[in-house]
């Protein structure tokens, strides 16, 4: 290991669908994260590994931070993020190329608040139009904070991405690896599970229904090339339940295996999911109920 190998953490952190996960994986080389067009598909914060001859990066994806915390939920999704730049030495803070809402405003609050070196990436460059409003945008950002660096990407484009990590791995300290060389995450492969399923039904359903959804991973148990996995996909009230099983099981059957076909790719294993549908009304605001599905409820 090199004497200047550099390790440390980076928080990505920015309003609900700016493509915080999407930058994740694209900045490891793959998914980590679970990406939908929807807002608010993060919940968790979910680290990415990335080592390379010189430096260990973690990049920790964050939820979108929330300006109202409507329930319990909310706020520990909020608590993730402070979380996050608390532990980091760096954030990187992710806006939409061409628009600065309030809720951006709020999020940068936080990041410098953190008292670490800002980055802002601006994401989705490739989406302006005209193209000439980009600079103008990019000048009003640098009236905004004094960030490290102001860095137009487009994650899902992989445009500018080594730029970006140069620049944040720049800001770390040396130091040994504190993950394995080949970790590529610190989340258990049942959390992947669960999350897949998650990212699949927020897919096939519409409107509200989604939102008011956790999955919960039973037992999970890893045989010579095959993973068989029991799971529950909790509403939050009984009208859902009809709507997520479909008529004669057809939705759930459909995300089921569609959850199992990009799980086979992902690991390079088979997968057996055992899916089941049940009702815990509110469970959005129960503090049990959420430490039962993994979320920190501690203020």
């Amino acid at each position: 290991m090199p004497e200047d190998f550099r390790t440390g953490f980076v928080a990505i952190v920015g309003r609900p669908n700016v493509g915080k996960s999407t930058l994740v994986n694209a900045l490891v080389g793959r998914k980590i994260s679970i990406v939908t067009p929807r807002p608010q598909t993060t919940r968790h914060a979910i680290m990415g590994v990335l080592t390379r001859p010189d430096s260990q990066v973690l990049f920790v994806d964050t939820p979108g931070l929330h300006t109202r915390q409507r329930n319990l939920l909310n706020r520990a999704m909020n608590r993730a993020v402070e979380g996050a730049l608390v532990g980091a030495e760096v954030a990187l803070f992710v806006v939409e190329a061409g628009a600065w809402k309030a809720a951006d405003s709020f999020v940068l609050e936080h990041a410098l608040a953190a008292k670490i070196p800002v980055i802002l990436a601006v994401n989705k460059v490739d989406l302006v139009r005209p193209k000439s409003a980009l600079l103008p945008y990019l000048l009003a950002c640098e009236k905004r904070a004094t960030f490290h660096a102001i860095v137009p990407i487009s994650a899902a484009n992989l445009d500018n991405l080594d730029r970006l990590l140069e620049q944040s791995t720049a800001l770390l300290p040396a130091g040994p690896p504190l993950y394995p060389l080949d970790a590529t995450t610190n989340r258990s492969m049942a959390f992947r599970v669960a999350e897949m399923l998650r990212e699949k039904l927020l897919i096939a359903l519409r409107q509200e229904v989604p939102y008011g959804l956790a999955v919960e991973i039973l037992a999970i148990e890893e045989k010579p090339g095959v993973v068989l996995a029991d799971a529950v996909i909790w509403a939050d009230r009984e009208s859902h339940k009809g709507i997520v099983v479909g008529k004669g099981g057809a939705t759930i059957k459909e995300v089921g295996t569609a959850a199992r076909l990009e799980l086979e790719k992902i690991f390079g294993l088979r997968f057996h999911l055992e899916t089941h549908v049940k009702v815990k009304t509110n469970w959005a605001d129960s503090a049990r109920a959420l430490q039962q599905f993994g979320f920190d409820t501690n203020s």
